[in-house]
């Protein structure tokens, strides 16, 4: 453990490792889906390892959902994701998923049905000799008070179990509703507070002694050179509205390469 990071060595130095963010999956997006399950099903092969940084789904409300007893279209659509997921360790592939803004609910249950490992955030690998830091990206926008607030209050223990005590159908109308107020603020103008800071940026890369550092959430895929290192920052996916975009980090001997999706 390093000051509250973790760390690891990938497993196997010649097959590369694949870094994907900000899917924000559900059932109304059917490119998008459709071009998720190509990458695990096609562009995944011959990887050692499938690295998703949160926001994975739109919102997740508890891992209840993935019971066979619960009905509708968004249940049969989770679990269906899940079980695509999980033939990536029937491959030999491993998988980590960190948890992002939208999805920090995502418990034990589905890691298990996904046959995945959770991720800490941040988190530190040793791939091909470089040390790398990865994290959603969200606890480095410091510049919005508001949301680090609600952010330590979403992570808390206590607030989660309270949460999840709610009927699954109110735990769905609470997250619809946030989800409707997110849709409205996207149309709002950029702002620098929704963006990661420098300074958080610089704190990162000392507290874990890491000079690369790739991370999500800002939906601002971009490679910076910062004082302190090189930080990549990797794209969402949108393919059912405006223009298209998503794409994929390559980690491997000769470096960082970000990649387009490959579609169907």
């Amino acid at each position: 453990m390093i000051d509250g990071t973790h760390s690891v060595e990938t497993a196997d130095a010649m097959r590369p490792l694949f870094f994907i963010s900000d899917l924000h999956l559900n059932d109304t997006i059917p490119r998008t889906v459709a071009a998720f399950e190509h990458f695990i099903e096609v562009t995944a092969n011959g990887a050692d390892s499938v690295f998703i940084l949160g926001d994975l789904f739109e919102f997740w409300v508890g891992d209840d959902v993935l019971k066979p007893s619960v009905a509708g279209p968004r249940a049969a659509f989770v679990r269906r994701m899940t079980a695509l997921m999980h033939t990536l360790s029937e491959r030999g592939i491993a998988l980590y998923i960190m948890h992002g803004n939208r999805d920090f609910l995502l418990g034990k249950g589905f890691m298990r049905a996904a046959g995945a490992l959770p991720l800490p955030d941040p988190f530190v690998i040793t791939a091909f000799g470089t040390r790398i830091v990865v994290a959603h990206g969200d606890a480095l926008c410091t510049a919005d008070p508001a949301y680090q607030r609600f952010r330590r209050f979403a992570r808390n223990s206590v607030a989660q179990r309270a949460f999840l005590s709610l009927p699954l159908t109110m735990r769905l109308s609470i997250a619809e509703r946030m989800r409707s107020n997110s849709e409205a603020g996207r149309m709002r103008p950029a702002e620098a507070k929704y963006d990661v800071t420098r300074e958080a940026v610089a704190q990162l890369f000392k507290r874990t002694d890491t000079h690369t550092m790739i991370h999500g959430h800002t939906h601002l895929p971009a490679r910076h050179r910062e004082t302190d290192g090189v930080r990549w920052v990797m794209p969402d996916w949108e393919l059912d509205h405006g223009e298209p975009r998503g794409g994929y980090l390559r980690v491997d001997a000769e470096g960082i390469r970000a990649l387009p999706l490959e579609l169907e």
